[in-house]
């Protein structure tokens, strides 16, 4: 079957066991303003379940046949993404028989299904072994703060936070340095039972946006664990308006463990832009490591 228009069916699908299942890559973007995070919860709104529900729609998968995304990075509540990856496993009945070109179809009327809030911007088969989470090797998230009334757009509202006092953006960068490389991050994320909070920080650079000076962080780990940029985020506002001396963050990170002093910074300011793979022979193996380094 070629599936080269709109309107030519995508296969009849069936349930099909593991050798019946093909792998989709998806990569999306999203606004995080109507959203109760990625991850699917009873009746709430949720980026997963509109995938979820628009991949089961448009692919013709039978209600018996479960549709699951998997996904890069979960992003919290009204945090937002440009560079979103995730798979999903399908029958591969449902996938046409001829792929030429059927991923643009699927693409395309995916977002004909969509609220306008999230995009689908490009559906492939997945190479062998990819995994859009345990693959990965790299998020990259920024995070935009407007210091000065000039930089308080309106407009741009959703996604820049409005922080009352000027910010020295050097001092921020300085305080951030004790944070990079491998560490146990504890002080920085929300805990969860049975979760690692060890990660690496290969990044972490402050700058002005021109022309209108909004501050922009630029950040990027290996992973990162629930909370841990706006709590980073938090630590280097109070740092950057003078609140904090610039040790401050690099002695919370010392201390392996979370205070009340932390303020997690609001999730609007926030968006995951980028998520980092390696060439497709190394993908089995970066699943494994990856795995085996969070204990799982």
């Amino acid at each position: 079957m070629t599936a080269t228009r709109d309107h030519e069916p995508l296969g009849t699908p069936e349930q099909s066991g593991p050798e019946g299942i093909v792998r989709l890559r998806l990569d999306v973007s999203y606004d995080g303003s109507g959203f109760h995070g990625w991850a699917r919860q009873p009746g709430l709104r949720s980026v997963q379940a509109d995938l979820e529900g628009a991949l089961r729609t448009v692919l013709r998968v039978a209600r018996a046949t479960p549709v699951r995304v998997a996904v890069a990075g979960r992003t919290d509540a009204g945090v937002h993404a440009t560079g979103q990856v995730c798979h999903a496993d399908i029958p591969a009945a449902a996938w046409p028989s001829d792929p030429e070109g059927a991923g643009e179809v699927v693409r395309r009327r995916l977002n004909g299904l969509l609220a306008p809030d999230v995009r689908v911007r490009a559906v492939s088969l997945a190479p062998a072994g990819f995994d859009a989470r345990w693959s990965a090797l790299w998020r990259r998230y920024t995070y935009q703060v407007a210091d000065a009334p000039e930089a308080m757009d309106p407009r741009t509202r959703g996604h820049v936070l409005w922080h009352p006092r000027g910010l020295d953006l050097a001092a921020m960068e300085l305080a951030g340095r004790p944070l990079l490389g491998e560490h146990d991050f504890a002080a920085f994320c929300r805990a969860r039972p049975g979760a690692s909070t060890v990660r690496t920080l290969h990044e972490l650079s402050w700058s002005r946006s021109a022309p209108a000076g909004v501050c922009v962080l630029n950040i990027r780990a290996d992973a990162f664990c629930h909370s841990m940029v706006r709590s980073m985020v938090g630590a280097l506002l109070a740092v950057g308006d003078g609140r904090w001396a610039a040790q401050g963050p690099g002695d919370l990170l010392a201390g392996a463990r979370r205070r009340p002093v932390v303020t997690t910074a609001a999730a609007h300011g926030l968006t995951l832009v980028e998520v980092g793979y390696p060439p497709e022979p190394q993908i089995a193996a970066q699943v494994a490591l990856s795995r085996r380094w969070r204990g799982q």
